[in-house]
C-alpha cells in the first residue's frame, strides 16, 4: 500500500464520524459489549491501543461487531503491524512515525495515521506521501491555535488531533479546516466500561457523533 493510498483509506475512516473513540480495554469480554454502544450510538471507527495484554483480543471480538471498524493504537514496532494485521485490524495509528513502522505498514496494507507533533515532521510525513495524519499530543502541543497555525503554510494535510481532547475542547478542534475528526478517551469512561454501562456509553458515543464539522 502506498503512503498516497493509506491517506486515502484514513480520510474515508475519518469523515464517517466526529470522533474515534481511543480505546485502553483491559478485558476482552468487555470488548463486544463497548464495541456495540459506541456503534449504536453513532461512532463507527474504534481505535484499540495495544497497552493492554488483552488489546489484540479486543481488536478480535471486535472486529466481529457488525458496523464497527476497528484499528490498532500505539503501533511501535513492525512486531505490533503484523500483530495488529493478524487480530483484524482494519486500520493503525502510531504516536509518531518512524521509517520503520511506516513501512511495514506499507508492506502490510494497513492504512495508517502517522503521528506527528511539529511543522517538521509533518512536512516529512508529507514528502513521503501521508496528507492524512495525527496530531499527537494535541493539547500539550499548543491545542487548537497550534494547529490552526500549522495548517496555514500546509494546507495539504488535514488531521486527526488526539490527546488531551475532551468534549469541553473538542469543538475548537472541529471548528478548523485542516481538522477531519478528533480522537477521545471521555466517550468510553473506564468507569463505565468496568461497569458494563452500554447505555451510558451509546449516550456519550451519540452526543459526540452529533458535533458540527466544517
Amino acid at each position: 500500500m502506498t503512503p498516497e493510498a493509506a491517506s486515502a483509506e484514513a480520510e474515508k475512516l475519518c469523515r464517517l464520524a466526529p470522533v474515534i473513540p481511543v480505546l485502553v480495554v483491559d478485558d476482552a469480554a468487555q470488548a463486544k459489549g463497548l464495541a456495540g454502544a459506541l456503534v449504536r450510538g453513532g461512532l463507527p471507527v474504534l481505535e484499540v491501543t495495544l497497552r493492554t495484554p488483552a488489546a489484540l483480543d479486543v481488536i478480535r471480538e471486535m472486529a466481529r461487531v457488525a458496523g464497527g471498524v476497528v484499528g490498532a493504537g500505539t503501533l511501535l514496532t513492525p512486531k505490533d503491524v503484523q500483530n495488529a494485521v493478524d487480530a483484524g485490524a482494519q486500520f493503525g495509528v502510531s504516536p509518531g512515525a518512524t521509517d520503520t513502522v511506516l513501512s511495514a505498514c506499507e508492506e502490510a496494507g494497513l492504512p495508517l495515521l502517522p503521528g506527528a507533533a511539529t511543522s517538521s515532521e509533518v512536512m516529512r510525513l508529507l514528502e513521503r506521501g501521508y496528507t492524512v495524519q495525527k496530531f499527537f499530543p494535541a493539547e500539550a502541543n499548543g491545542g487548537a491555535p497550534a494547529l490552526k497555525a500549522i495548517g496555514a503554510p500546509i494546507p495539504q494535510v488535514t488531521f486527526c488531533p488526539t490527546g488531551g481532547v475532551s468534549m469541553a475542547n473538542v469543538a475548537d478542534y472541529l471548528s478548523l479546516s485542516n481538522v477531519l475528526c478528533c480522537g477521545g478517551s471521555w466517550v468510553a469512561p473506564k468507569d463505565r466500561v468496568a461497569a458494563g454501562d452500554w447505555g451510558a456509553i451509546e449516550r456519550l458515543a451519540a452526543e459526540a457523533a452529533a458535533l458540527p464539522r466544517p
